[in-house]
């Protein structure tokens, strides 16, 4: 029997066209996934991250998520890319980006800060969600939706930076970006001067950005909620596994919120603690066993479990197949 999983977050149906345009571009078979899910509104995240990661393997190509967001066009974003066409400046256009993100993906959030110079801005998605093809293709679009999408004059980036270690073709990233790129960093994010803010953007046109951003506001509710309550109690849970301290007294501690507060949230998304914590669990599971230098015996001590048994045990409830074989299928 399957764990039940807390996926994060949603994508926006446009990003599936932008990948079928790269496969008939580049003349390859579209994966199948990826043929289910056209002409979707919006498709799980964790779908998106497999549908790369198969198209990563069959080309096998350095840098991949920068060449595919070559091909990204303003209709591939949505409502949020016009919307930000529309505004006057660039820091008017950052702002609605900020506010309407969750429209291309409502999985984490987006973090824009003033830091000395330049504006940081970033993705608050755990690591063990991403991948270096998905951490690409964000920046990738971002850079291409600054410098191409808004019709800005002279903008230049301040820098970029990745957490993934420096590749061979590192010079091709400083290239694609005109600017310092920066490897193995804490997270991945791209800086802007903040002397860029007031530049105008030509298209400009403050009806049309009324009727867009009513629009936005719109799907935007559709989305299901979201909240800051939901990312803390993430990020906690993993720490408490790494640290083995994840009983929901103490995580609640944490939160600052009582114990029964917290099982009554989760009680409105239909899970509870022990779900969560299984489904995390899960996902740190596939990636610590990605890591052939991982026994068993690790794996099951940095989940928190006391011995290898009780893990190879829970995994095989989880996904029908024992730690083993999901190692050496995903090895194949």
């Amino acid at each position: 029997m399957q764990a039940t999983t807390q996926p994060p977050g949603s994508v926006y149906g446009g990003l599936s066209d932008l990948l079928r345009t790269f496969c008939q571009a580049r003349q390859i078979a579209m994966p199948e996934k990826l043929q289910q899910i056209q002409n979707l509104e919006r498709f799980d995240y964790n779908l998106w991250r497999e549908i790369l990661t198969e198209i990563d393997n069959q080309l096998q190509q350095p840098a991949l998520g920068l060449e595919i967001a070559r091909y990204v066009q303003l209709k591939h974003l949505g409502v949020l890319g016009y919307l930000a066409q529309s505004c006057v400046n660039l820091g008017e256009a950052l702002q609605r980006y900020h506010d309407f993100h969750r429209l291309v993906y409502d999985g984490s959030p987006l973090i824009i800060q003033a830091e000395s110079d330049y504006l940081s801005i970033r993705w608050d998605v755990p690591e063990i969600f991403t991948t270096q093809i998905t951490n690409e293709i964000a920046i990738a679009l971002m850079n291409q939706f600054l410098l191409h999408f808004l019709h800005i004059d002279d903008i230049e980036l301040s820098e970029v930076s990745f957490v993934h270690t420096a590749p061979k073709n590192a010079h091709y990233y400083a290239q694609y970006f005109r600017c310092q790129v920066k490897f193995s960093q804490p997270f991945a994010q791209i800086k802007v001067p903040i002397s860029l803010l007031g530049k105008p953007i030509r298209h400009a046109d403050q009806t049309l950005q009324e009727l867009l951003t009513h629009q936005a506001q719109a799907l935007l509710a559709k989305l299901p909620n979201s909240s800051e309550l939901d990312e803390r109690l993430q990020q906690a849970i993993l720490k408490g596994l790494q640290k083995h301290r994840c009983q929901i007294e103490e995580i609640a501690t944490q939160l600052n919120m009582s114990i029964r507060k917290l099982q009554r949230h989760l009680q409105l998304q239909n899970t509870t603690f022990q779900q969560r914590v299984q489904a995390l669990r899960l996902m740190l599971a596939q990636q610590y066993l990605k890591d052939q230098h991982l026994s068993l015996l690790d794996i099951a001590l940095l989940l928190g479990y006391s011995e290898q048994s009780a893990f190879q045990r829970a995994f095989k409830h989880w996904t029908g197949q024992t730690p083993q074989n999901w190692r050496s299928t995903h090895r194949q």
